[in-house]
């Protein structure tokens, strides 16, 4: 019974990592570039919800409005940073990302404190028991939620235009500019999807963590280690890897008794540098060819 409720728990922990690992992958997938200061935006989407709330407005609503404001700050972060960057070199690209991290994660502090605050969870309190199971509503909200945005997702990108414009921009965007495909504008919208991401991931962990400025510094860890383990430029990767991670570091954090909750993060740190070392492309990444 143990075994079978860290499974779960690990499964819901690790839906929260492929949301946000799902963000890292469609901003890399784009552009090539990955998204250091991911977890700070969802940081912020999740104070906005709370920040809404104290102005009056129900859970539900300040959820749709913060996601939406995240999915125009990644378009406008796009247009502003990103794109003017894009024939910078790596270092220089990786120094001002880690900088709008920084500035992110004091902005956060300055307006709001660095004080706990308790955000709702989107889930009703009390557990579904099966048999000899007891699953918390939470957990089962969390992996239903995640699992309808990748339903989603996967019928944006299979059955419209705009998901086949914005996956033949991303992979092949000289041919895709060669058959009409306005590829800034796709890239514009990759971008935005992705904080739409990661501010889901960021108002799903807040509760369960509460709200402050340095809530996302495990998660992104743990996102990293997803989208490591299952490849960067792979959106199934992202989500097979979050789940992965999800449910290694529970099990681990349960079963070894000097590891703990609190050294869990060892646990992702272990598997990027595994990864890295055994298959740098992770299990679905796609190998670079290139002509001699």
């Amino acid at each position: 019974m143990l075994f079978a409720n860290q499974i779960i728990d690990g499964l819901a922990d690790g839906a929260i990592y492929a949301s946000l690992a799902l963000a890292l992958a469609f901003s890399y997938r784009s552009t090539g570039i990955v998204n250091f200061a991911q977890g700070e935006m969802a940081m912020l989407s999740a104070y906005a919800v709370w920040q809404l709330m104290t102005w009056g407005m129900p859970l539900i609503p300040a959820v749709i409005i913060s996601i939406a404001i995240s999915f125009a700050a990644g378009t406008a972060l796009y247009a502003g940073l990103v794109k003017p960057l894009s024939r910078a070199n790596l270092l220089t690209v990786v120094s001002v990302l880690i900088g709008l991290y920084l500035a992110l994660n004091s902005l956060a502090g300055f307006l709001w404190t660095y004080s706990i605050k308790a955000l709702p969870s989107l889930f009703p309190k009390g557990h579904l028991v099966i048999g000899t199971l007891s699953v918390s509503i939470e957990t089962v909200g969390i992996i239903a939620v995640v699992a309808l945005v990748l339903l989603v997702l996967y019928l944006l990108f299979e059955r419209t235009k705009l998901g086949l414009a914005m996956r033949g921009a991303a992979s092949t965007p000289d041919s895709a500019e060669l058959v009409g495909v306005p590829v800034p504008a796709m890239l514009l919208i990759g971008w935005g999807i992705a904080a739409a991401l990661g501010a889901l991931s960021g108002i799903l962990v807040a509760p369960r963590v509460f709200l402050n400025p340095t809530m996302m510094f495990g998660v992104i860890i743990y996102a990293f280690a997803a989208a490591t383990l299952g490849g960067f430029d792979s959106v199934i990767g992202a989500v097979v890897g979050g789940l992965l991670v999800g449910v290694v570091e529970n099990l681990v954090g349960t079963y070894i008794p000097w590891i703990g909750p609190d050294l869990k993060i060892v646990v992702a740190l272990v598997l990027i540098f595994g990864t890295l070392l055994v298959k740098p492309d992770g299990l679905f990444g796609r190998k670079k060819v290139a002509r001699l």
